[in-house]
């Protein structure tokens, strides 16, 4: 998907054991690192923090949980999405994309910013073996 530099973006999902909503959020930095910046949850039970690490910020608000002020770079991550329950969906410019509707559910997926040229813009970025277009988003 066409990203440009400080932009941000959310994968939201339904967790596996107690079955409520998590939002992770994320910033592209000028490095084409990804930085998750927030973390927001309705239950602090099994897989979930129930405090912030240093430097971070963990409140509670209207019903939800969030950790924020994280600083958590990665050049890419790895992403299993879910086969039932999760349905992963990707949020961004307010527009939500299930993951489900490009890959297969229970697909591991490297989640990475990468440079294009417009030549590899023009013939379709290539996604799981396929090639796609930015109207497929």
């Amino acid at each position: 998907m066409p990203v440009q530099k400080e932009q941000t973006f959310q994968i939201q999902y339904t967790h596996s054991i107690h079955l409520s909503e998590v939002k992770e959020s994320y910033r592209i930095l000028k490095n084409n690192d990804i930085r998750q910046y927030e973390l927001m949850y309705d239950d602090t039970s099994i897989g979930m923090p129930s405090e912030a690490e240093e430097g971070e910020v963990f409140i509670q608000k209207n019903g939800h949980y969030y950790i924020k002020n994280m600083k958590r770079d990665f050049r890419k991550f790895n992403l299993s999405t879910g086969q039932v329950v999760a349905n992963h969906r990707l949020i961004y410019k307010n527009k939500i994309y299930p993951f489900k509707n490009f890959i297969k559910p229970g697909t591991i997926i490297t989640i990475e910013v990468k440079k294009l040229s417009l030549l590899q813009l023009l013939k379709g970025v290539n996604i799981v073996g396929k090639g796609t277009t930015t109207d497929d988003f």
